[in-house]
């Protein structure tokens, strides 16, 4: 962004009785401030969390429900995202029909009540996130049973089987991460979900152990006094404790399905330089400390696919400075793909630092596509984005997601590309003129095309699929219809094809007169 401060420079010391040279130079700064992202990635994360636990889905009719998630789909696609992170597991309580754990609360509004008409609500966001192109990473909680300690739990609930197996803390119930026996009824959740359902992703945020309250120790002197020997502290055996959940989980989903992702999105500091010289120059909750989850840990010892801190607040916060912060995740987490946790209303509400006229979304994007090892971000709340909040959806269209993204890699887990379309053509038919294509063969799951690519360049232009302007669409379908006009125009379209983890095949290419 060179140009754009020394043309601020200019600015500052022009006469400016010449209104329409005032005018045109507003103009050519406009267009300069957006020379950033007018080569936006091709690959890149574009989340969006859709969360349950508001009871904003809770008690609504299967029909009514059904159309809201349909908008709410069809919103998000619009505005850009690819990935949709769905709480399905709010607490210890199911949005899909399971033998192991109760209906949810927050769908029907009693615990263990199924709705009526019965429905499976994952697996209709599923397929509906999957036709618009969307990945669904399946969000759950690993431990928390009672976001309010007068909530009833259904008869059926495990606590009633091994209430030896919980602590209170505070006005909430949770699971005690200490035990083995927690771990595994968790890992059970885990495989049940990965087993019956094409998820792309297994997601866990920030809630390990819960966040403290002043004055109050976590309840789990019983647990440490029978597990906690050969620990120096209280507070490594709880980290090891979270440290082996995460492990766990890692090995389960990939002995299930390779391709199933397992994500984490951490509390935005992981720790203070007060507490570790290699910390962030920050001053709040940590999560190595307070929360117990060594989050770098997980992401050097290869045991999470991906992590997305959640750096809610704004860039000049005194205590937690977005840009301090962003910095310091680039540098330090970049063993896995990084992602950021950003949130919509704190962006929009608040003033950048150079320009009070405008909010911090342009900066913080600008920092985001100037550090390599950050491969996108992800919307809180998904709904501020489907309302709109400070226009942040309409700047998301214009300019940030402008054009269709495909996910970053994930090479450690697969980097074959699936073989080249076949029999590409274009053709009339009682439709219309279409440019159609078969599969490629494929031995393997994972070899297997899912989706593909189209692109179009012009007659004169070089065939370069690393340009996200290209991107025709990104479809499941082996057709596409074209905009034909009176055949005048020549036009070459490029198809290639993506496996589950959007590894890319080389080209195939058609020459069409539109």
């Amino acid at each position: 962004m060179a140009e754009a401060s020394y043309s601020l420079i200019f600015v500052k010391h022009f006469n400016w009785k010449n209104m329409k040279f005032k005018t045109l130079l507003i103009l050519c700064l406009s267009c300069i401030q957006l020379t950033a992202f007018a080569q936006l990635p091709k690959r890149e994360f574009r989340g969006a969390w859709l969360h349950t636990v508001s009871g904003d889905y809770q008690g609504m009719p299967t029909n009514k429900l059904k159309e809201r998630l349909v908008k709410e789909l069809d919103n998000l696609q619009e505005a850009g995202i690819n990935a949709v992170i769905f709480q399905v597991r709010p607490a210890a309580d199911a949005f899909y029909p399971s033998t192991i754990e109760p209906w949810s609360r927050y769908l029907t509004g009693t615990q263990g009540v199924a709705p009526a008409p019965l429905w499976d609500p994952l697996s209709f966001v599923i397929k509906e996130c999957h036709q618009r192109n969307m990945e669904l990473h399946a969000w759950i909680n690993p431990y928390r049973v009672k976001t309010n300690i007068k909530h009833q739990l259904s008869k059926e609930h495990i606590y009633f089987k091994h209430p030896e197996w919980f602590l209170q803390y505070g006005n909430q119930l949770f699971f005690d991460p200490g035990l083995p026996e927690s771990r595994r009824f968790i890992c059970k959740v885990v495989k049940d979900i990965v087993d019956r359902y094409d998820v792309d992703a297994i997601h866990m945020d920030d809630y390990f152990y819960p966040y403290p309250i002043q004055g109050k120790d976590f309840p789990d002197a019983v647990s440490f006094a029978r597990y906690g020997k050969g620990f120096a502290t209280k507070g490594d055996w709880r980290r090891n404790n979270v440290d082996l959940l995460i492990e766990e989980i890692h090995h389960l989903i990939r002995g299930i399905k390779p391709w199933v992702k397992f994500g984490i999105s951490p509390f935005g500091i992981y720790r203070n330089q007060s507490s570790d010289p290699a910390g962030s120059k920050t001053n709040g909750l940590q999560n190595y400390d307070q929360l117990y989850a060594d989050v770098l840990l997980w992401v050097n010892k290869g045991w999470i696919d991906y992590n997305v801190p959640q750096i809610y607040w704004e860039i000049g916060h005194p205590v937690a400075d977005y840009e301090t912060l962003i910095q310091w995740w680039a540098k330090h987490a970049s063993n896995r793909p990084l992602f950021i946790g950003e949130s919509v209303v704190r962006t929009t509400e608040k003033k950048d630092l150079e320009n009070p006229s405008i909010n911090q979304l342009q900066r913080k994007m600008e920092l985001q596509h100037s550090l390599k090892s950050v491969n996108g971000a992800c919307q809180w709340p998904g709904k501020a984005v489907i309302n709109n909040v400070g226009h942040y959806r309409d700047d998301l269209i214009k300019t940030y997601y402008k054009y269709p993204a495909l996910q970053p890699l994930f090479t450690f887990m697969d980097d074959k590309a699936p073989k080249k379309v076949r029999s590409l053509k274009s053709e009339w038919i009682e439709k219309g003129y279409y440019l159609t294509w078969k599969a490629p063969r494929a031995k393997k799951e994972m070899d297997q095309a899912k989706h593909y690519v189209v692109y179009r360049f012009n007659k004169e232009e070089k065939v370069d699929i690393s340009q996200a302007a290209k991107i025709v669409t990104i479809t499941q379908d082996t057709a596409l219809k074209l905009p034909y006009v009176d055949g005048k125009t020549s036009y070459r379209y490029v198809v290639t094809a993506l496996d589950r983890l959007q590894n890319e095949s080389k080209i195939k290419s058609e020459k069409v007169d539109l």
